[in-house]
């Protein structure tokens, strides 16, 4: 089905035309009170569709799904997932996929409602959305959007005018969330488990027709698709190490197949520099901390082969053979990766060949990191300003002593500061989403509805790599250690 309407919407649903056991059509619950509270015009540009001629009102009632945008096809997909690693059945509990819209460049997008209501896959849960948890997704969406780390992106939040019920009664909201899919590696997980290798056959010929149509006519496009996934994970992964970004909730289920980081629940941006560095109240082991993400990453890679083995070959034990071989593979491809953008982020540019002395100059300074407890983000700033402006730990003698090691490298590899600086302005970012000072938007939001800083926020984290002034707050460490800050799911 194809529709395009006056504001613009160009849907073309094609999840639907899959076997129906894969989703479970579902119509959004209508809210009592729907007001629009945050509306991303650059991002509807950019999808190609058009409100100006409408008010807040008319805006709301869409985007909470109380209207029904015209062809639209409401639906909740299935699908499973290892939580924490223990497998378990899941589906959309609290959102529903209007349908898919193809913007002016040809470029297909899922238009998603986050918090619409229950459906076939609540499990008891009420399908609604705290207005703080939405408002927290549209922050660091927008954000990694700007850091250039792909994602999903947020065109609006509504408030619903209805009370959520987690440990203590919340405002309601719904966040319009777009994405190229919310295809997961727990989609094929639940394929894989529940259901006959026929659909699990055409699954994985709609996936790469989707996102890897350069695969259709390989010789095993199974396995082709793996190496694919593993090589998007594995690029996702290094731009979250590069800019401190913990995700928090690495489930397979929160593991899109396109490469996008999405699913922002106890998710936050790392200060003091420690790879066991974690947040999410709910990961009281670690499993999911800064440093353990490659190691998940390739352990959710390793879910997904397991789903493709009676696609790879007839033989299951070639087959098994054929995805260990690629899965073998994730550790040297992401180390050397990995060293890469470490160089890039301390001004050694990609076209020079990684040596011994380079990976010990940034293990060097990894560690002077932890011992000082020095900010991610800045350090790598301070790399950039002349050594007679460094103050407090970066005047210290150890560090003058590592600074002095990084300029011989430097010198030897015949790269001039001017040439350093530029590297590491494009690698590094100025500005992000600091944990303490998105808390105190959602406090303002929430409950004054003071945009004040959100919008000073969004403006710098909109080119993030670009020094600003006025956006120096976004520098500013938390007083004292911010090891106690805890981040929550909001489900």
């Amino acid at each position: 089905m194809n529709s395009k309407d006056k504001q613009g919407w160009n849907f073309d649903n094609s999840y639907i035309k899959l076997p129906s056991i894969l989703y479970s059509l579902s119509v959004p619950t209508p809210v009592s009170k729907p007001d629009l509270l945050l509306f991303n015009d650059d991002l509807a540009k950019y999808l190609g569709i058009n409100f100006k001629n409408h008010d807040k009102e008319y805006l709301a009632q869409y985007l909470t799904g109380n209207m029904i945008i015209e062809g639209a096809q409401p639906l909740a997909q299935a699908y499973a997932g290892h939580q924490f690693g223990h497998f378990t059945k899941l589906g959309d509990g609290r959102a529903i996929l209007l349908g898919e819209h193809i913007n002016p460049e040809k470029i297909r997008f899922d238009i998603q409602l986050k918090g619409a209501g229950e459906t076939q896959y609540s499990r008891r849960g009420d399908g609604r959305a705290t207005l703080r948890s939405m408002l927290r997704e549209y922050i660091i969406s927008e954000a990694m959007h700007g850091l250039r780390i792909p994602t999903s992106r947020s065109l609006a939040v509504v408030t619903t005018g209805d009370e959520v019920y987690r440990e203590q009664v919340h405002e309601g909201a719904i966040l319009t969330r777009i994405a190229s899919s919310h295809i997961r590696v727990g989609t094929f997980e639940y394929i894989s488990n529940f259901l006959p290798v026929e659909i699990l056959k055409t699954f994985q010929s709609y996936v790469i027709q989707r996102h890897y149509p350069e695969l259709v006519d390989t010789q095993n496009p199974s396995i082709e698709l793996l190496k694919s996934v593993m090589l998007k994970q594995i690029d996702l992964v290094i731009d979250w190490m590069r800019v401190g970004f913990i995700h928090g909730v690495m489930n397979t289920d929160n593991m899109s197949i396109a490469g996008e980081t999405f699913d922002y629940g106890p998710c936050a941006f790392m200060n003091a520099y420690h790879p066991n560095t974690v947040f999410s109240s709910i990961d009281t082991q670690g499993r999911y901390a800064f440093g353990n993400q490659a190691r998940i990453a390739h352990w959710n890679i390793t879910r997904f082969a397991e789903t493709l083995i009676p696609l790879i070959h007839d033989n299951s034990s070639e087959a098994i053979q054929m995805a260990e071989d690629v899965l073998n593979s994730f550790p040297l491809i992401y180390n050397e990766r990995w060293t890469r953008m470490m160089m890039s982020k301390i001004g050694i540019a990609l076209n020079i060949n990684s040596s011994e002395e380079i990976f010990e100059l940034i293990e060097k300074l990894l560690a002077w990191m932890i011992a000082e407890k020095a900010d991610y983000t800045n350090t790598f700033l301070q790399l950039t300003i002349k050594e007679e402006n460094f103050k407090g730990i970066y005047a210290s003698d150890d560090f003058k002593v590592w600074y002095n090691e990084w300029n011989l490298v430097l010198k030897k590899l015949g790269i001039n500061h001017e040439m350093a600086i530029e590297t590491m302005n494009y690698y590094n970012p100025q500005f992000i989403p600091r944990n303490h000072i998105v808390e105190k938007i959602l406090d303002e939001v929430s409950n004054d509805r003071d945009f004040t800083l959100f919008n000073q926020t969004l403006a710098a984290l909109k080119n993030p790599y670009q020094y600003k002034v006025e956006y120096d707050f976004l520098r500013n460490t938390p007083t004292g250690s911010d090891l106690a800050y805890k981040t929550y799911c909001g489900t």
